[in-house]
């Protein structure tokens, strides 16, 4: 095994930095002070594994709320076939394109081989307690699968006036605890510290044990007191690295991790056996 596993992983390549992302992915970069640098598939591979990092990468399907183009389920999977000891895969679909989003996300799993999904709630506009969307959370937990949702603000929007017109609400971590109540054999991967929500999210994982989280899109030098507390602690064995890639830059946030006060089990749990465990590897 590598010495950790990246659980929030974007491609790098044109295909989802421009194509799909257009003047959306411009202006996150642009607020992270970030270069907008599309890589090839080669480029980005080899920069895991030159980390000895493997990546879990995913995508988006944001088509109705966004007018964008999709990242295909299919292109995300070779990916994963051109460097199978670098990258795992997870699906992408729409939630609004309803019964084709289920059968989408079945083909994904059953032919193409995915291990997982990725939702973005506050980019594809819905909200993931709403009865009109169970259906494709049924289809998770036939497929035993676990699904990551974007929580708390996002680069996406930020500091343009409007936000190019996303609406924060949609990413409030509380609009899964129902999900995680309704579907208890339902594994959730909360996405990133989840601020301004952050302690609304420790709690859902706190009081509901299919709950997880990554901790990506940040640096942990920042993480608050209480996200490290909980962390260093009673939600060890569901913590999980993330970078954010290539939004945010994974080495960076493996060098900051070293810097901070965790345990070395913490550590470990971390960036590795939690996710292997998660993951079935």
């Amino acid at each position: 095994m590598p010495r950790a596993i990246d659980m929030h992983v974007h491609p790098g390549t044109r295909e989802y930095v421009i194509d799909a992302g257009g003047e959306f992915h411009h202006h996150a970069f642009d607020y992270l002070k970030s270069e907008v640098r599309p890589v090839t598939a080669d480029e980005m591979a080899a920069h895991y594994r030159t980390l000895d990092v493997m990546a879990v990468v995913f995508a988006w399907d944001a088509e109705t709320a966004t007018g964008r183009p999709r990242v295909s389920n299919d292109y995300v999977a070779g990916l994963v076939r051109a460097y199978p000891d670098i990258f795992l895969g997870f699906a992408s679909v729409d939630p609004w394109k309803g019964q084709l989003a289920v059968h989408e996300l079945e083909r994904a799993v059953r032919e193409l081989g995915l291990r997982g999904v990725k939702f973005q709630p506050i980019a594809e506009r819905f909200l993931p307690n709403d009865r009109r969307f169970y259906p494709l959370w049924e289809k998770c937990v036939e497929l035993g699968i676990p699904a990551v949702f974007h929580v708390g603000t996002t680069a996406l929007g930020a500091g343009v006036r409007g936000g190019d017109g996303f609406y924060l609400k949609y990413g409030q971590p509380l609009l899964l605890d129902e999900v995680a109540a309704d579907f208890p054999a339902f594994t959730i991967i909360a996405a990133h510290p989840a601020w301004p929500w952050q302690e609304e999210m420790l709690a859902i994982a706190l009081h509901k044990s299919n709950v997880y989280f990554d901790l990506s899109g940040w640096s942990p030098r920042h993480f608050p007191p209480s996200l490290a507390r909980f962390t260093n602690s009673v939600l060890q064995d569901r913590a999980l690295f993330g970078s954010d890639y290539p939004f945010f830059a994974p080495e960076r946030w493996l060098r900051d991790f070293e810097a901070v006060d965790f345990k070395a089990e913490v550590r470990q749990k971390v960036l590795l056996t939690n996710a292997q465990r998660l993951l079935g590897l």
